[in-house]
């Protein structure tokens, strides 16, 4: 067994609590409040600026030409693709590009982003990968499960939940008929299956230990 799976097993009564918390439910099943996940639409922009700065620290810092070029991709499709598709599917939620870019950041997401950076810039290479790889990994594995429950019917879903039709606009159509799980779901591809990233060979190979990420407030993983 890697150490990356040894750690992944201790972890598992944390681990297991982020796919039974009441936000990822909620998107699961439709009846997550609209204005709930909104606010994680916007704080999740200002997670990803930070998130893609610890990718370049990872970067600089990257023992090998190998590791320097995987977490350079991993940066760029974060701080380009993935931040343009934040920015269209904000846009289908009535939240505009402005209103990312002025979001102030809720203390979940400060103390979280604070963390990450500090132990990118201050941590050796092996904190800052053990550091990086729960969010890329658990968000893949709760993308996987949100996407075999499929979409809920919109029956089941109250009014005001993210899967409630909305007449304000064409854009919040097409945003209520979209779910997040969908979204969600976009993470597999672009970081893997639910086996851990390649670039946790380098927590494997260096007996540190990982830390999994804070998200567990009462609106949502990370501060809705």
């Amino acid at each position: 067994m890697s150490v990356s799976e040894e750690l992944r097993r201790a972890a598992d009564p944390i681990w297991r609590a982020q796919h039974d918390h009441p936000f990822v439910r909620g998107i699961g099943d439709g009846t997550l409040d609209l204005e709930r996940f909104r606010f994680w639409v916007r704080q999740d922009y200002r997670f990803l600026i930070e998130y893609g700065r610890l990718l370049a620290l990872g970067a600089a810092r990257a023992p090998d030409l190998e590791t320097m070029r995987r977490l350079a991709d991993l940066c760029q499709a974060t701080v380009r693709d993935e931040m343009d598709l934040h920015r269209s599917y904000a846009r289908e939620f009535d939240i505009s590009e402005e209103e990312l870019e002025a979001e102030p950041m809720a203390p979940t997401t400060q103390g979280y982003t604070d963390f990450l950076v500090r132990t990118a810039a201050q941590g050796d290479f092996a904190e800052l990968v053990a550091a990086l790889l729960p969010c890329m990994w658990g968000f893949s594995e709760i993308g996987q499960r949100l996407a075999e429950g499929g979409r809920p019917p919109m029956s089941a879903t109250p009014s005001g939940s993210i899967c409630t039709p909305r007449r304000s606009s064409p854009s919040s159509r097409r945003g209520a008929a979209r779910s997040p799980t969908a979204w969600q779901a976009s993470y597999p591809r672009k970081f893997g299956s639910g086996s851990p990233p390649p670039s946790s060979r380098a927590v494997a190979t260096s007996s540190r230990s990982g830390r999994w990420r804070g998200r567990e407030s009462a609106g949502s993983p990370n501060q809705a």
